[in-house]
């Protein structure tokens, strides 16, 4: 304890997903697993989308950089998660949790601003194609990436912010494995109810307008679809679908955890390890069993380098 701040917290415990041995053996097993998979598949998506020529429409370059989002999301907790295994008492510390906490947030927002982003271009692709290669050029197309990267930083640096002006003097068990705002803010020794409505307008409710914009948006584009001739149809609908699997799998948990008060429910850290473990997983998986130029374009690169 420090007393001369007024944060006098200076670490805080994690009571981590579990407390029986044998559960954290197996987890252990398990996020080593998806950790071992999420790596590599994002790596070697960015890889093939950066070697092949081919591969150079927006939505490939958007998705090259959905897989580094994914790759430095896998960062941020599954490692301390690995080690914590190994340790009955799990520590860390106030500054860490807060740059722990600013990063989950940065790279989370980023990625769904991303989403957003990918939307709007198919949008563009199915129903303006004669505009789309002005629309969307190289330089717009950076622009765009930079606005979602300045978007993540300033949402997460509110969090951050409205976080820092707490006082922290006791308790510090965390009932989680990471830090989060839900827990975390729970531990403030102030009244914290204007705070907790800042953050479920910062987080919940840009959460959920961006995944509603997002149905519609996937809803009119499908719409849209359906009247094309059959060439080219089934490949747009079956990226379009793509698209709101990755939409539903990312907003749904973000959403119970962010659009209502930050009480502790018996699901809570289940929802919070599909988050952020096993969900950057699915993008690389997804993406490469359902985009066949992708596939193709992985298969090349690993027979290139005898991979097998």
């Amino acid at each position: 304890m420090d007393t001369g701040n007024s944060t006098v917290v200076t670490k805080l415990f994690l009571f981590g997903l579990t407390q029986s041995q044998d559960t954290q053996i197996l987890l252990f097993v398990l996020v080593s697993m998806f950790y071992l998979i999420i790596l590599p598949g994002n790596v070697l998506i960015i890889l093939t989308i950066r070697s092949d020529p081919r591969l150079n429409a927006p939505l490939y370059f958007f998705l090259g950089n959905l897989a580094f989002l994914d790759a430095s999301y896998s960062f941020i907790v599954s490692p301390m998660m690995l080690v914590d295994s190994f340790y009955e008492k799990k520590v860390i510390s106030y500054r860490g949790c807060i740059t722990q906490l600013f990063f989950l947030h940065f790279l989370a927002a980023g990625e769904m601003f991303l989403l957003v982003v990918m939307a709007f271009d198919r949008y563009i692709t199915i129903c303006w194609p004669l505009h789309y290669a002005t629309v969307m050029s190289p330089r717009v197309c950076y622009a765009l990436l930079l606005a979602l990267w300045l978007g993540g930083f300033a949402h997460s640096i509110v969090q951050v912010a409205l976080i820092l002006h707490l006082t922290f003097c006791g308790p510090n068990q965390l009932d989680n494995c990471f830090c989060d705002v839900p827990q975390v803010i729970k531990l403030a020794c102030t009244d914290t109810f204007v705070v907790e409505l800042l953050m479920v307008s910062n987080s919940g409710l840009l959460t959920l307008l961006c995944f509603l914009s997002l149905l519609t948006s996937y809803a009119v584009i499908l719409c849209r679809v359906k009247g094309h001739s059959s060439e080219g149809k089934s490949k747009d609908i079956s990226t379009c679908t793509t698209h709101i699997i990755i939409v539903f799998l990312m907003f749904g948990p973000a959403i119970f955890i962010y659009t209502r008060p930050f009480r502790a429910f018996p699901a809570d850290k289940v929802v919070a390890l599909f988050h952020t473990v096993i969900f950057p997983l699915l993008n690389p998986v997804i993406y490469t069993l359902r985009n066949q130029e992708v596939k193709a374009s992985m298969i090349k690169l690993l027979c290139q380098y005898r991979v097998f």
